[in-house]
């Protein structure tokens, strides 16, 4: 888990092709002109995201004028916390060469060989923060190779691109990315062909990822900026696209919270914010490409949406399935044996498919590969860079509530995960122990005990009052900024204390106890695992709501299945980002299985 963000400023966005009415009437904007919120600000809220780094890069775009050819070109010069040889050698060639280059205001100098330049036209600023769980070396966001790509990314590869168990993802994409082709062809239409043979494009790359993601990216030799996210918008990504109140271009995984703490009339008083500087970005691949016309000299950038190039992933997107209405058939469950039965351990958590098995068994199949992948790659990063030395160690937790969901995720998380780790198991209530999630956990973990008695199960009651959670309150607003409905603050309130882990467990040999758990003593406790296992989505697949049975009265299966495709189509807006970005808060990875 990581933050990402983006700040351009000093050009003109053409937003024409995604039909959007923001476009400000101004050319540009001054680079000096004040956010609404300081950098200092972004980087915070990005930090608490990932606490093991935090780095900033920027890139200048000039435009420059030959004054013997009626011609511009655009030239980049790359600057940030590093870059300081960069500069001092640039410097240097401009002695040797004549050149120019920034002076050290970030301003041109004049040359003498017949190019003059003008002042700095844009500035993109990138930050990142990062989470590590991958890799064996640490990395610090922005990555930038020897070629002048930036890259920034928050996600996780569990297929489609090849990662040895002791690389990390991030360094491994953005290897793929520079190896993509560096012609324009592809940007001007809604394909990604490409003219150069035998290479990928940016899109066909992104594609191929099997995983949550969002990336921001910077392709130096074709002065491209590319950024998206998955699909299904497993990880946050804001948007503010560029208004006349504010003429910049922004990306950020979270909104800082300076930028929703004021407030007016019936929001202030209320609590709810409406603030609209950020929006949920759609899904998908989008570029923005910079040019210098003639007429005016002034930078655009032109943003334009690309097309998904896998094929699976466009069927899911789509969400039809090849028959709604089921056959009598498939109405009962296999009465067979049991996936546990049938195979050991290992073999469950393998790439074959057992040669028969009912529905069910194939689901339940599928959600113990999920889990697998999320937890077998998993290389502990932090035990080892920052020298933790627990005696037990808790790498992954549940967010809990012993309902069907939390139940079965955590049955999977014990066959997949190593048997030596503790599994901490979230649960949140606001009315102690008479709370139903509270009741139905502690019966849950009883019957998790029963099943898989050699591991340590850590019931972590975590409660709250809303009446004294003012400050977490206004803190949570900015997180699900810019959803602003009482039901997200209430669900993002639950997210982020279950993540943030600060809870009671019952110490002692608990196994063995009641289902009250008064047989041990309740002491403090503070999860440390770095992954936090959510059931989203398992409603809106699995027609969990009240809504899908009326759904289905008045519609029958047909409008079942539209009310679930809704869902799903809807979901990255309405529920994974706004998730994501209460439970990465505490600096935790969410990992979605439902």
């Amino acid at each position: 888990m990581c933050g990402i963000a983006l700040i351009i400023s000093g050009t003109r966005i053409d937003l024409s092709s995604l039909l959007l009415d923001s476009v400000p009437s101004a050319s540009s904007t001054s680079i000096d002109d004040q956010l609404v919120f300081s950098i200092d600000d972004l980087k915070a809220a990005l930090g608490k995201r990932g606490p093991d780094s935090l780095g900033s890069k920027k890139v200048f775009l000039y435009s420059k004028t030959s004054s013997s050819i009626e011609e511009r070109e655009i030239v980049s010069f790359t600057g940030g916390e590093e870059a300081k040889e960069r500069d001092e050698s640039c410097s240097q060639h401009v002695e040797e060469k004549n050149d120019c280059c920034f002076d050290t205001h970030g301003q041109t100098r004049e040359v003498e060989n017949g190019f003059s330049m003008s002042n700095v036209v844009a500035e993109l600023h990138f930050i990142g923060a990062t989470l590590q769980l991958r890799g064996i070396n640490p990395i610090v966001q922005p990555l930038m190779d020897t070629y002048g790509n930036i890259f920034v990314y928050n996600g996780e590869i569990f297929g489609g691109i090849d990662i040895d168990s002791d690389s990390n993802d991030t360094e491994i994409l953005m290897q793929a990315l520079g190896n993509c082709c560096l012609c324009n062809s592809h940007l001007h239409t809604r394909t990604s062909y490409c003219l150069e043979k035998g290479k990928s494009s940016v899109p066909e790359v992104l594609s191929t990822i099997k995983g949550p993601w969002a990336v921001i990216y910077w392709q130096e030799s074709s002065r491209t900026l590319w950024f998206g996210r998955d699909a299904f918008g497993r990880r946050s990504l804001l948007v503010h696209w560029p208004t006349l109140e504010d003429h910049r271009f922004l990306l950020s995984s979270v909104s800082p919270f300076s930028s929703t703490e004021e407030s007016s009339g019936f929001e202030a008083e209320n609590e709810i914010n409406n603030h609209n500087f950020w929006e949920e970005l759609t899904c998908g691949i989008y570029s923005i490409s910079f040019d210098a016309p003639k007429l005016d000299g002034c930078l655009v950038g032109e943003v334009r949406k690309h097309e998904w190039t896998n094929s699976m992933l466009k069927e899911l997107i789509v969400w039809e399935r090849t028959s709604v209405e089921p056959k009598p058939e498939d109405l009962y469950s296999s009465h067979g044996k049991t996936l546990r039965e049938q195979h050991d351990v290992h073999s469950a958590c393998s790439n074959i498919l057992p040669s028969k098995s009912g529905t069910a068994e194939t689901v339940l199949f599928a959600l113990r590969e999920s889990v697998m992948r999320r937890t077998s790659l998993h290389r502990i990063f932090k035990a080892v860079t920052c020298d933790i030395r627990q005696e037990v160690l808790t790498p992954v937790a549940v967010l809990f509530s012993g309902g069907l969901d939390s139940m079965i995720l955590s049955a999977l998380l014990d066959e997949c995960l190593d048997p030596s780790y503790e599994i901490d198991l979230l649960n949140v209530s606001f009315d102690g122990q008479s709370a139903p999630d509270r009741i139905s956990a502690k019966a849950g973990v009883m019957e998790l005990r029963k099943i898989a008695p050699l591991r340590r199960w850590k019931l972590v009651e975590i409660d709250a009052d809303l009446s004294t959670l003012d400050l977490e309150t206004k803190h949570v607003m900015s997180l699900i900024n810019p959803a602003n409905t009482y039901m997200d603050l209430n669900i993002g309130i639950a997210l982020w204390l279950a993540a943030r882990g600060s809870g009671w467990v019952y110490e002692g040999n608990n196994n063995n106890c009641d289902e009250d758990l008064q047989c041990n003593e309740r002491v403090k406790y503070k999860s440390k695992a770095r992954i936090v296992l959510v059931g989203s989505g398992a409603d809106e697949q699995c027609a969990g709501y009240g809504r899908h049975k009326t759904k289905y009265r008045k519609g029958s299966w047909l409008g079942l299945h539209e009310e679930m495709k809704l869902d799903m189509q809807r979901i990255w807006k309405r529920n994974l980002g706004r998730d994501d970005r209460c439970i990465a808060d505490n600096g935790k990875e969410i990992s979605f299985l439902g």
